[in-house]
């Protein structure tokens, strides 16, 4: 991954002089590492060119009618980055090193010891297209019906791959602004094809523009980033062991609270224990390799924290159904404001003042439904000064105006 940074995207760290890469000039990157169900590890990376716009902006420039030329030069640009078919196989007849075993398994072409007349052009082309009917092309299997609920639902693949999905040339939707490139094969992974050649493995490339299918990519990125390490079946499966062997009733146990502490002990220490680690995982890290790759410092935010900052202040019909009862028993709440719906806001309800709350921690470790909306903590630095802290959620909220344009 650090040769890919360096070589194919150009990028030498930051603060350095840029250099235009495979892709343009990189001004950012951030990647993830993570290992498949059968152990292959791979990396999903976002990129950030210098120069680019956000989706917003390449949206209005696209519904611009004066930026006719914005939209031919970026729809240009992304048919010379992404491929979206097999390449065709050169009609020259010409031997290569890989054409008699699996592609990735070689180093491809010797550019060193292959020259413009020994056909070189020609045996890259050749190599390119190996590679992507190896690598790129799709075939359906068990998986990609996985949420499939059957007949009448119609099947479809939920990697989006289809033999129908051909789009003869690339176009821009002049309602949504979406872009759709050109396809002539729907069960080809999009690749770039100096990545396909230089990494030789399986890649899969999209570009972030405007419209429902920018939108797509945002909520599948983000889903994965914040999704948890830990499966719903492992902690189910080790909160079972847990509960089973506490079943056996020891007499001399008999206060509740310490049984109930001892339960969530051993919960706590199966869910660490029965952890899935596959085999490249744990080479990985005891290789000291890296799990992530980025260009920047990143800060961590405590989404939950800000989360619950919303539902308090606005609930989620959603999220709060099983709370919503037509029932005479249920108390009333009425105002005396006349309609002033500000003034009942701010007076305060004893009924609410006490209502648990589910624990949100902060990055201190410190219950955020335990701090009130002005308090101050104190804190040290890394030389160990007191400094004052508050809650991520109140630093934002009362973030100077100078800071008004960055929005969570």
């Amino acid at each position: 991954m650090k040769s890919f940074i360096k070589c194919l995207l150009r990028f030498e760290g930051k603060g350095t002089d840029l250099h235009e890469g495979i892709l343009g000039t990189v001004s950012a990157y951030y990647g993830c590492v993570e290992a498949q169900g059968r152990g292959t590890l791979h990396c999903h990376m976002l990129i950030w060119l210098e120069g680019g716009l956000n989706p917003n902006e390449i949206k209005d420039r696209i519904l611009q009618n004066e930026e006719q030329s914005f939209k031919e030069c970026l729809l240009q640009y992304l048919e010379d980055t992404i491929s979206t078919c097999i390449p065709e196989l050169p009609e020259e007849d010409i031997s290569i090193p890989n054409q008699t075993c699996h592609p990735c398994s070689t180093r491809g072409v010797n550019f060193q010891n292959t020259t413009e007349e020994d056909g070189l052009e020609t045996m890259r082309k050749k190599d390119i297209h190996l590679l992507a009917k190896k690598c790129q092309t799709h075939r359906h299997l068990k998986t990609c019906w996985k949420y499939w609920r059957g007949p009448p639902e119609p099947k479809e693949c939920q990697f989006d791959l289809d033999k129908k999905n051909i789009h003869l040339i690339s176009l821009t939707d002049p309602i949504t602004g979406e872009i759709t490139l050109k396809c002539l094969d729907g069960l080809v992974n999009h690749f770039n094809a100096s990545i396909l050649e230089a990494m030789r493995c399986n890649m899969d490339i999209k570009f972030i523009g405007s419209g429902p299918a920018a939108k797509t990519i945002l909520y599948y990125i983000t889903d994965y980033i914040t999704k948890s390490q830990l499966k719903t079946h492992v902690a189910l499966a080790a909160m079972e062991t847990a509960i089973h062997k506490l079943e056996i009733y020891d007499p001399n146990d008999d206060d509740c609270t310490l049984r109930a502490k001892k339960m969530l002990q051993k919960c706590a220490h199966s869910m660490i224990s029965h952890q899935e680690l596959l085999a490249q995982q744990v080479c990985s890290y005891l290789m000291d390799f890296e799990d992530h790759f980025t260009s920047h410092e990143y800060r961590g935010l405590y989404w939950t924290n800000f989360e619950s900052f919303v539902e308090e202040c606005n609930p989620s019909p959603e999220c709060n159904q099983s709370s919503i009862i037509d029932d005479d028993t249920v108390p009333k709440i009425s105002h005396s404001h006349s309609g002033d719906t500000e003034g009942a806001l701010d007076e305060p309800n004893e009924e609410f003042e006490h209502r648990p709350v589910e624990g949100t921690l902060d990055d201190d470790g410190v219950y955020v439904e335990q701090l009130q909306n002005d308090e101050i903590r104190i804190g040290s630095d890394n030389f160990g000064n007191l400094v004052p802290k508050a809650t991520q959620v109140m630093d934002y909220l009362h973030r100077d105006d100078k800071f008004s344009n960055i929005c969570i």
